[in-house]
């Protein structure tokens, strides 16, 4: 089984099962493509995709677990590409942070220019949800960290750092009790 098999797997089920269009985005021939598809199917002992004549018409039952599995291979193939782009080019890369609307709007705006000033070949990726929506997004590795003003007890697989203090006051008319 070889990477090229998966990928030629994985971007033919996104054009649709046409061979033909993704040799084209490829840049490789169609003849090419389907010969892989057979290796890698007799190779495995089933069929990834149904056929009629020379024109494939579904994903099979198995394919699909095939092509779910390829797809997680290839995005950790791509993760250590850019993983090896990073240490290569310790100033460029990227970095996705997880935070709520409020800190996207008031408290990170100028910490952002800066890091974008700093570092203007990072890629940086903003992804806005609620707490629990970002720790999720962190939790699951899909960000590298987030930036949330409570703590939550769901994830315990998770290490809560302060990075900041925000400071909070009360605003009340002169006359007011608390003013006393």
């Amino acid at each position: 089984m070889k990477l090229q098999q998966l990928r030629y797997i994985w971007e033919v089920s996104r054009h649709d099962l046409n061979v033909s269009a993704t040799a084209q985005s490829l840049y490789t021939s169609q003849p090419g493509i389907s010969k892989q598809i057979r290796l890698l199917e007799d190779e495995l002992g089933v069929e990834i995709f149904s056929r009629s004549g020379k024109h494939l018409t579904r994903v099979t039952t198995a394919g699909a677990e095939v092509l779910e599995i390829a797809g997680q291979i290839l995005g950790k193939v791509e993760s250590i590409k850019q993983l090896a782009q990073e240490y290569s080019s310790p100033d460029k890369g990227s970095l996705s942070i997880a935070t709520t609307h409020t800190q996207a709007r008031y408290a990170l705006p100028e910490v952002i220019e800066s890091f974008i000033k700093r570092y203007p070949d990072v890629s940086l990726h903003m992804h806005q949800g609620t707490p629990v929506q970002i720790s999720e997004l962190a939790a699951d590795g899909d960000v590298d960290f987030a930036i949330a003003t409570e703590a939550l007890d769901l994830f315990n697989n998770l290490l809560m750092m302060p990075c900041y203090r925000w400071n909070r006051c009360i605003l009340v008319p002169k006359d007011h009790p608390l003013c006393q």
